[in-house]
């Protein structure tokens, strides 16, 4: 019997699902502070150490909560997840791109590369609809407060993630298996099947690692904020993606409209792959 292609849909987070960083969210409220003190206050850190903006938010996290007397558990990150805004239509996107996938012979998957935090996109209403998170994440003492950074997701940590996606793999930790000669047949899903969406700077390698493969590549932006409308045209026009959207999800949106087109066209180049094998 001859396998349906998969399809993976790789969405980073922040700007791309939801309108702010999900610190913004609640955690940043419950610590007394606005979000342009927060992010101020962190890129101090990264500068002034000359460290990892990934490291430096996520140790502010760490300090800040400990000073306001604030527990981080998984149970605390799910809460603050569970107000996270998204944009128009995504909580009805993913039922609409697997009812289009499953009518025209092929199997979606959607899987979250994002810098964010995974405790906290796990407690957001979408969580799940993502075959797998791949995100920073917390070491948990004995109490299950977080007591250390476990993963930090900078903008090259995202490119691993694809080669893992590729073949299957959804340890985190992996550097042995992704790392493996695969032949291509025996890929789970090839780069021509990948879907990228990012909204800015940190997803551009993944972007262009992506289209460079045979994927293709989307670059989304809040329609309300110009200046994010100017970075997808100049990625659009630097070649990184292959298309540009507004974030909008709905089923009339644009976004879900060129999904779908890139969808028939992955049907279409599969079948002809399976034809040409018999000639």
């Amino acid at each position: 019997m001859r396998r349906k292609p998969i399809i993976a849909l790789i969405y980073d987070f922040d700007g791309t699902l939801s309108p702010g960083n999900m610190q913004e969210f609640g955690f940043i409220q419950a610590i007394g502070q606005t979000p342009e003190e927060f992010w101020s206050k962190s890129d101090g850190i990264a500068k002034g150490q000359d460290a990892s903006n990934i490291l430096a938010y996520m140790k502010l996290m760490f300090d800040e909560a400990r000073k306001s007397g604030i527990k981080l558990t998984r149970e605390d990150f799910h809460r603050y997840g569970a107000d996270i805004k998204l944009f128009e239509g995504v909580r009805e996107w993913f039922r609409n791109v697997n009812e289009y996938g499953r009518r025209h012979g092929v199997i979606i998957e959607h899987y979250i590369n994002s810098s964010g935090l995974k405790e906290i996109i796990e407690g957001s209403p979408i969580a799940r609809e993502f075959k797998h998170i791949f995100a920073g994440s917390f070491i948990y003492d004995d109490a299950g407060e977080a007591e250390w950074p476990g993963i930090a997701v900078d903008y090259t940590a995202k490119t691993q993630f694809l080669f893992k996606i590729q073949k299957g793999i959804f340890s985190s930790r992996d550097a042995k298996k992704v790392n493996e000669s695969m032949a291509d047949e025996n890929k789970r899903i090839p780069f021509p099947h990948m879907i990228y969406f990012g909204d800015g700077e940190t997803d551009v390698p993944s972007m262009k690692i992506v289209n460079m493969f045979g994927g293709n590549a989307i670059a989304v932006f809040n329609p309300e904020d110009p200046r994010k409308r100017g970075v997808a045209r100049k990625l659009l026009r630097q070649g990184r993606v292959n298309f540009i959207t507004p974030a909008s999800y709905t089923r009339e949106s644009r976004t879900f409209r060129v999904v779908c087109a890139i969808i028939d066209k992955i049907k279409a180049d599969n079948e002809l792959k399976l034809l040409a094998r018999y000639q």
